[in-house]
């Protein structure tokens, strides 16, 4: 069920998550095990569709790998900065460095995991953002 609200939506049944990342098989799996626990899932393949989405829906969680073709995570997180204020924000990356993370946690990010990410590890910090338990 959905209400509108100026130019965004609220959802009264489902937690909404936007899920970022060029790999499709990431995207299929992740919105396949969010999805199962009741969340709504959007994904996108590039920062600047992420961008172009998140004008037209309000997201809870902004779920972002570090490496896209247009962007680093980290430059998503700063651009969407005013845009995402109020969504929860991870970023997954599958080459984790010292700066990779220092730069996802000082551009806004709420946690920062490595890929890869077994589904009871991202159900839990995802449940932990959105202080919302799933529903599986």
């Amino acid at each position: 069920m959905r209400f509108p609200l100026g130019k965004r939506s609220v959802s009264f049944l489902k937690k909404s998550i936007l899920v970022v990342d060029d790999d499709k098989s990431i995207l299929r799996s992740f919105a396949r095990v969010l999805q199962r626990c009741g969340y709504e899932v959007d994904t996108a393949e590039t920062g600047m569709s992420a961008l172009v989405k998140a004008r037209s829906h309000h997201y809870d969680l902004l779920l972002l790998d570090v490496r896209l073709p247009d962007m680093t995570g980290t430059d998503l997180l700063v651009r969407a900065k005013t845009q995402l204020q109020d969504t929860a924000k991870i970023v997954i990356t599958g080459f984790p460095s010292f700066e990779s993370g220092s730069d996802a946690l000082y551009g806004g990010a709420d946690a920062y995991l490595i890929k890869p990410v077994q589904p009871q590890e991202l159900l839990t910090i995802v449940d932990d953002k959105l202080s919302h338990p799933a529903a599986c």
